[in-house]
């Protein structure tokens, strides 16, 4: 426990509350920190860079080499570190619940890589996230643009042994021809298909707002149609299409209106609110959930936050999601 404040506030001997962020032994409740200092992990959780031995690991990967317009998602995972320091503290809505009471989540910084070797950045990302895997931990992972998902997927598929259904929300399909040779936030898909990754007739991708190509058999809601559907309605669509099959989601922040999200490369009108988006993904918890990300936030074309808070949200409303499936004695690691 942190020893009582007994001086007054001006005295600078004062004992204060510990960063949180860099107490090892910090596993469990939540940090009570004023939310606008300290150490910005994520939630104010643990810095551990090995994981800690958590059950849930939070990390970055602070990507934008594989941008097709707007740069700065490198600066993504920063972002979202600070912004979700305002959601600490209370119980998290609408869970009624403090999730790390059942729930040991630490934050294990951000991967490495050469910017300047793009084309060994996929087996740099795969080969961290393969270690996090290892010790059996769950993954969130803060982008950073979108073709993490693709290094991300196959490591948790090494892992698994078995294809994942993917959950995609995102203004654009990712599925331009590649012939396996891209590094490129517009082909991921496309790889993780080839490859074997997805099972695609248990995939869906909502938000769509724009065409592509190919579909590869990924069933399609697009970004008008969830909007007239509601949360309610739209999560029962997903959860029909995934049915048992363990599914990793991943939230393209251009799913979100660019009204809701500001702050990223390829905005794309019509799109989600943030209350739908967030009710739409708690109302997921039913899934095999094997892991999640957050990807395209790029916060040099944000304001006020509204970016970076969305997606915090966003990574929080699934951690409350495991959190409820931890205090229910279910199983939580891919």
């Amino acid at each position: 426990m942190t020893a009582p404040v007994t001086a007054p506030l001006t005295d600078p001997l004062a004992p204060r509350p510990v960063d949180r962020a860099l107490d090892p032994g910090f596993r469990h409740g939540q940090s009570t920190e004023p939310n606008y200092s300290g150490v910005t992990s994520f939630l104010r959780r643990r810095y551990a860079p090995d994981g800690g031995g958590a059950e849930v690991v939070v990390w970055g990967v602070p990507l934008d080499v594989t941008v097709s317009n707007r740069p700065g998602t490198r600066f993504g995972p920063r972002a979202l570190r600070a912004a979700s320091a305002i959601l600490d503290g209370d119980p998290l809505y609408p869970f009624h619940a403090d999730p790390f009471g059942p729930l040991d989540v630490a934050d294990a910084g951000d991967g490495v890589f050469d910017y300047g070797l793009p084309a060994g950045i996929p087996a740099a990302i795969e080969a961290q996230a393969a270690r996090h895997y290892a010790r059996g931990a769950h993954l969130v992972t803060l982008g950073g643009d979108h073709f993490l998902t693709y290094p991300v997927l196959k490591a948790l598929v090494a892992r698994t042994r078995a294809p994942v259904a993917l959950v995609q929300f995102d203004a654009h399909q990712d599925t331009w021809d590649d012939d396996g040779s891209r590094v490129d936030h517009g082909t991921m898909i496309t790889r993780a298909v080839k490859d074997g990754l997805i099972r695609v007739e248990r995939s869906v991708q909502v938000g769509i707002r724009t065409h592509a190509p190919n579909d590869f058999g990924i069933a399609i809601i697009d970004g008008y149609s969830a909007g007239e559907m509601g949360p309610r309605a739209l999560a029962a669509a997903i959860t029909e299409r995934v049915g048992d099959a363990p599914a990793y989601v991943t939230f393209d922040i251009d799913a979100l209106d660019p009204a809701f999200a500001p702050g990223t490369g390829t905005p794309v009108c019509g799109g989600l609110s943030s209350r739908e988006a967030l009710e739409t993904l708690r109302r997921l918890g039913g899934l095999d959930l094997k892991g999640f990300d957050v990807v395209e936030v790029s916060p040099p074309y944000d304001h006020a936050e509204i970016t970076a808070l969305a997606g915090a949200s966003l990574a929080a409303c699934y951690l409350g999601i495991l959190a409820g499936r931890k205090a229910a004695g279910e199983r939580i690691a891919p």
